[in-house]
């Protein structure tokens, strides 16, 4: 193998490499000479082709030692979906223990796609080859900008434990990472199952009050006779069978964050309390007349639309201000098709113990990228859960083995 990764020197816009290696990856980031506007990394196959729907690409380094999708099959696939791409093929040959990949097993196997001129050739030969851009003096001041900026700064990392990095996303990504530090109320909207605590944790997570506690109370799941000692505590003796005092939720969120799932079904009559909490920071026990202050972030969610509860008197519009400091609203999974390959890759990862971990077939990728997700992404998740049992042990998923909707399985006989 030789020494040197031949890759082209000068590139144009858009540049994609897709490698399970680092070592990869980083060679052939280094052999960019010339700066572009944009490149990302996968480490995938499914992570790639979400990189692919999400915006234009001229170039993509594809790594034949893919762990989830078969390589020469996505190779097809992009020519045909994508025939604008150029597609190098890349072979990582393991050596040495454990399968590590060192630098001088790295070399370009092949150039397919739709190039002007012989690009084989012209690696051999060493020349460079010049992708087609657009005339610099055609070009917006915005778009000298951009293109002057690190290629890192051009898109906004997901947030942690997030998937997806679909355009749609990222004004969210961005808003969320310039709430975290701060102690502005959030209101996170959106449809059951699109993450909404997710999305929670990780504004705690990226916040100063990350060492601290973060405290879920669901509104819905908690009844009403219940909640208010559930969030405020109790003194010992203040109600039938109270006999040790209870500092409540709220109180243990001292110093971190206090989630409220569902604040749309919080009743009425505890809504003034909670509205006292958030203007003094201040709380009082049941049962007891002493003042405990506490400093909480609060963050809520809810999947109804509260100014419509507001009209129709279900919910005080005072809190819903207070609440509402900065909305936030979470996109519902038909709008972020770009992230169903990442977010499929993922869920297989996660309900996988063997390895090498299945692939799944592009027909099913296609197939799921079809879909309405009226669950969101917890319905994707159940989907892939099923598909890893009906596989049978299997190491490629294919359209059969997906349960979509209320259809049940009627491939097994």
């Amino acid at each position: 193998m030789p020494n040197s990764f031949p890759v082209p020197h000068t590139y144009g816009n858009h540049v994609l490499i897709a490698s399970p290696s680092t070592v990869v990856r980083q060679r052939v980031l280094e052999s960019l000479r010339s700066p572009v506007r944009r490149f990302e990394q996968a480490s995938g196959g499914a992570e790639a082709l979400g990189h692919l729907e999400s915006g234009s690409w001229q170039v993509l380094f594809l790594d034949r030692r893919l762990p989830d999708l078969d390589a020469e099959e996505l190779s097809l696939t992009v020519r045909q979906r994508y025939p604008e791409i150029e597609v190098v093929m890349l072979d990582a040959e393991e050596t040495g223990q454990a399968g590590q990949v060192c630098e001088e097993d790295l070399s370009l196997q092949s150039w397919s796609g739709s190039p002007t001129q012989d690009a084989a050739a012209q690696l051999e030969s060493g020349s460079a080859i010049l992708l087609p851009d657009k005339n610099v003096e055609d070009e917006t001041e915005e778009e000298r900008f951009a293109a002057s900026r690190p290629a890192q700064m051009m898109l906004a990392d997901p947030l942690p434990g997030m998937i997806g990095d679909s355009a749609i996303m990222q004004p969210v990504y961005r808003l969320a990472r310039l709430l975290a530090p701060r102690n502005t109320t959030v209101l996170i909207s959106g449809p059951t199952g699109c993450g909404k605590e997710v999305f929670a944790r990780a504004l705690h997570q990226l916040s100063p009050r990350a060492a601290r506690a973060f405290i879920v109370v669901n509104c819905a799941a908690i009844p009403e006779t219940l909640l208010e000692a559930e969030l405020f505590g109790y003194a010992r003796g203040a109600f039938t069978g109270a006999m040790q005092a209870y500092g409540g939720r709220i109180q243990a969120a001292h110093g971190g964050t206090l989630f409220l799932d569902e604040i749309g079904e919080m009743p009425l009559s505890l809504q003034p309390k909670l509205l006292r909490f958030l203007e003094q920071k201040e709380l009082q026990r049941l049962g007891s007349a002493d003042i405990v202050r506490v400093d909480a972030r609060i963050i809520s969610a809810t999947n109804a639309h509260l100014p419509s509860l507001v009209r129709e008197q279900k919910f005080r519009e005072d809190l819903y201000y207070r609440l509402c400091g900065f909305p936030l609203e979470v996109p519902p999974l038909r709008e972020r098709g770009e992230d169903v390959a990442q977010l499929a890759a993922h869920f297989i990862k996660k309900y996988t113990e063997r390895h090498p971990v299945p692939q799944i077939s592009l027909a099913a990728l296609q197939l799921l990228g079809a879909q309405a997700w009226a669950g969101n992404v917890r319905e994707l998740q159940n989907v892939i859960e099923r598909a890893l049992i009906l596989v049978e042990g299997g190491m490629l998923i294919r359209p059969e083995h997906l349960m979509l909707g209320d259809s049940s399985y009627s491939a097994v006989r």
